[in-house]
């Protein structure tokens, strides 16, 4: 036991997340016959996924700033339809209707962050509006009709990383991707170990870190190999590169940019933020227009996959990205939350929806199971905050994003978390 509080630096009951996925994955792997871990079942669980772990990204820092967002669903739906028409009507080239989709995303966030932020209305009313608002736009534009997209916009929900140079029974670009990943970790725990101890920190016995990359590059490279040796014409998906990009994008602006540290600020304590100089009203506009444009991103992906837009497209998405978040430790009062955890909380979601299709589960046991699965991982969360331990995931992936534990109201003050790392 000390050792595993080694290995993942505190209480193990921190990481339950990561190891409730790992089971997750164990049990279905056994209990379906080995279908769970196949390179088609993989490959398929993210491209089934990749929008709603998109749509947690965006969710997490809306969250994070003290804010809900229930309209990402209906917005997804209402840029798909009309990039959708964009490309029909016009006649112009998919990646001008990507970009068109963007910006209608930025200008429909606009909106709603408009009223959010600078009228006062909370959130929660404003996306609860904008749910119903966008959800008929959607079915007013595209007439509730079924509109097909060219192949090219499909290639972004449904496409494949290409074959590239010699015959090596792999694909040789998934492999790369594969290897930069595992360069990545290790480059990153090296760099964070030299500037631990340039500061005078502890940092972590030899053989703890050199444990943590094993598992770690493990888990990468076995992920590379089922993703490079799936059916002919596959490989690692175009979605699961965007969401691959988007993370580490996000990942890096939420704790390292000043933006990212005013968001946990506001969230924590808004009239604290304030009084530190954080434009408040900037962060909270500027979260909730970040959350449209992913949705409108999410929205075309799914277009893309389904090769149309459709008038039901988006329908529940919202519940999903939220429970996403907040499996993945974020609270429910804001100021706490990271990217990773809402990837890892909307995987575990993904492999259990996937898991119980396999078994045969029928659709209304499986809704009763996830609806739990969401009850007792904030449950969890909770009693461990009540017993004075760190969110589940706040220290699991502290290297890679922010302690999400650090409340400006309970742990430092305000200016500290602003100045921090700047």
């Amino acid at each position: 036991m000390n050792a595993l509080k080694k290995l993942f630096g505190g209480n193990t009951r921190q990481f339950g997340m990561i190891f409730a996925l790992v089971a997750l994955i164990v049990f279905f792997q056994i209990f379906t016959e080995g279908r769970t871990l196949t390179p088609g079942n993989v490959i398929n669980l993210f491209n089934g996924n990749s929008y709603i772990l998109i749509l947690a990204i965006g969710m997490v820092l809306v969250i994070i700033a003290g804010h809900i967002d229930l309209s990402v669903g209906s917005v997804a739906a209402f840029v798909g339809v009309s990039v959708a028409l964009f490309i029909r009507d016009w006649g112009i080239p998919w990646y001008v209707g990507v970009l068109l989709g963007l910006l209608l995303g930025a200008v429909i966030g606009a909106w709603q962050g408009f009223w959010t932020a600078y009228v006062g209305i909370p959130a929660f009313i404003v996306t609860l509006a904008g749910m119903l608002l966008f959800r008929g736009f959607n079915q007013f534009v595209g007439k509730s009709n079924t509109i097909p997209v060219p192949a090219d916009f499909q290639y972004i929900g449904s496409g494949y990383l290409p074959e590239f140079g010699p015959n090596t029974g792999y694909n040789n670009l998934t492999v790369l991707l594969g290897l930069a990943g595992v360069a990545f970790v290790i480059f990153s725990e090296i760099r964070s170990r030299r500037n631990a101890k340039a500061l005078g920190a502890e940092v972590p016995e030899t053989w703890v870190t050199i444990t943590k990359l094993v598992l770690v590059c493990g888990a990468i490279l076995y992920a590379t190999y089922l993703f490079a040796t799936g059916r002919p014409g596959t490989s690692f998906p175009i979605p699961g590169l965007i969401l691959a990009v988007l993370v580490l994008i996000y990942g890096f602006i939420s704790s390292k940019t000043i933006i990212g540290r005013h968001i946990y600020a506001v969230g924590g304590n808004r009239h604290a933020a304030e009084l530190s100089g954080v434009q408040s009203k900037k962060v909270n506009f500027l979260v909730m227009m970040n959350m449209s444009i992913l949705a409108g991103l999410a929205g075309m992906i799914f277009v893309g996959r389904s090769t149309a837009s459709g008038p039901f497209d988006g329908v529940g998405w919202e519940l999903d990205a939220i429970a996403a978040v907040f499996i993945g430790g974020a609270a429910v009062t804001g100021g706490v939350g990271t990217v990773i955890g809402s990837i890892v909380g909307g995987l575990v979601m993904a492999v259990l929806n996937n898991g119980l299709q396999l078994l045969g589960v029928g659709a209304d046991l499986t809704q009763i199971i996830k609806g739990l699965v969401l009850l007792i991982a904030v449950a969890f969360d909770v009693y461990n905050k009540t017993q004075g331990k760190k969110s589940i995931i706040g220290m699991m992936m502290k290297n890679f994003g922010r302690s999400s534990e650090l409340r400006p109201d309970e742990t430092t003050s305000v200016k500290e978390v602003i100045s921090r790392e700047a």
